[in-house]
């Protein structure tokens, strides 16, 4: 049997809601029992932490890799690289690729892929219609046995009522996770921007925030009438949160997620038209990203994701309303997620359980905690340790981030899938 020890480590517990000095025991993959205080080593390979900080590895839930269809722009070996780096071990990856994953014969293609090049773990979601168009259901229950973990049509909403309810009405059925994208596509259509002063004065072809909440709205309805299990992946403006509140108040399968960029980034971010902050939906004003951090606080809000959306240079470097939409964010989804800490006060074990515990409950994994039996799935990081990002050294084939040039905060030191290192070099102690 193999068995590890990680000591000198501040363990980060979004269970508990703690920060301890501590140590792990691992075996053969597991974590066998947490230890409270100093640890003297009595076997095995031992892993000294340095009094940083240990935590459970990300569950990213809502990954693009372009495979298949656009692997020039990301491969699932360097998304699984850049997730390693970024102390991710788990990606959950989305079906907006070229074609759809909706077919098991595709989504038994992606996952094929997907364990023989990452080193992280990868669990595929599938599209909610055929070829997410919004037509016509998928065959939700061969994709499920095909190892589906969620149903998603992406950024492209089922604007056909009746068949979103069918589709809702069957996955209930067979007790499948819908994952929404609050947002009405008929006012949000071509919309480079959030609607206002700021929107008005660069001219910016604009959407008002009204349009996520008539999307979250909608949404709810079906759900409370067909009981369906459903998650919206990016609640992003003050005026959804009270509709989400209301519906996890009576008692409706709900929770939702946002993005990191929406979390630590604004509108006046765009600047000067910088199309490495054009994100759908697009960024908002400060008074919302404001709404959304405490609505994280409080837990209304309950998942974190990167929303990983790599583009090449030739699909940015173009005017603001022609650029494509998305950055990538695997590799600086935690640091950014220190702006939280630092910045605005939001306590280590409250951002490892939106970006770890409560994507691994939501879909039913066992990991995202540090409890015995649970995969040593783990991340060490210092989240004090300061750097200035440089977009070329980052893993990913595509390099769209908005966060080229900026001073981040937190650097991840080692991540383990399985107990077994995917990056970094933590030598014997």
């Amino acid at each position: 049997m193999m068995r590890s020890v990680f000591i000198n480590a501040r363990l980060v517990d979004p269970e508990a809601g703690t920060v301890a000095r501590g140590a792990l025991e691992v075996e053969d993959g597991r974590i066998v029992r947490r230890i409270e205080g100093e640890v003297a080593p009595d076997g095995g390979e031992v892993i000294d932490c340095g009094g940083k900080c240990l935590a459970p590895g990300i569950v990213d839930l809502g990954v693009k890799v372009c495979e298949p269809g656009e692997r020039h722009k990301e491969s699932y070996r360097t998304a699984g690289l850049a997730a390693a780096a970024g102390g991710v071990t788990t990606m959950i990856t989305r079906p907006d690729t070229l074609p759809a994953i909706d077919t098991p014969e595709t989504l038994e293609f992606v996952t094929r892929r997907a364990n023989e090049e990452a080193p992280v773990r990868v669990l595929c979601m599938a599209a909610l219609t055929k070829g997410r168009e919004g037509r016509e259901m998928t065959e939700i229950g061969f994709l499920l046995d095909a190892g589906a973990v969620a149903f998603t049509d992406c950024d492209r909403v089922v604007s056909d009522t009746k068949v979103l309810s069918r589709a809702l009405t069957y996955a209930r059925s067979l007790g499948a996770l819908v994952i929404g994208h609050p947002q009405d596509p008929g006012l949000s259509a071509g919309a480079a921007a959030t609607s206002g002063k700021f929107a008005s004065l660069r001219g910016l072809p604009a959407v008002s925030p009204m349009a996520e909440r008539m999307a979250l709205d909608r949404d709810i309805a079906l759900i409370e009438m067909t009981g369906a299990r459903y998650h919206a992946d990016q609640i992003t403006t003050a005026r959804a949160l009270p509709a989400l509140a209301r519906a996890k108040a009576n008692g409706l399968d709900v929770t939702a997620g946002t993005s990191i960029h929406h979390l630590t980034l604004n509108e006046f971010d765009v600047a000067d038209y910088r199309t490495f902050f054009k994100l759908k939906p697009p960024l908002r004003a400060e008074a919302d990203r404001l709404a959304v951090v405490e609505a994280l606080r409080s837990g209304l809000i309950d998942v974190i994701s990167s929303m990983h959306t790599p583009q090449d240079e030739e699909s940015k470097r173009l005017p603001f309303e022609m650029a494509a939409s998305g950055a990538v964010g695997l590799e600086t989804l935690l640091p950014a997620a220190m702006r939280l800490h630092h910045s605005d006060g939001i306590e280590l074990p409250t951002l490892f359980r939106a970006l770890s515990l409560n994507p691994a409950r939501r879909l039913g994994l066992d990991c995202g905690h540090l409890g015995a039996g649970a995969p040593a799935d783990l991340v060490l990081f210092d989240p004090d340790a300061p750097f200035v990002l440089d977009r070329w050294t980052m893993l990913s084939k595509s390099k769209n981030t908005p966060f080229d040039g900026a001073r981040l905060q937190g650097r991840v030191l080692g991540t383990w899938v399985a107990g077994r290192a995917v990056h970094g070099e933590m030598t014997d102690a």
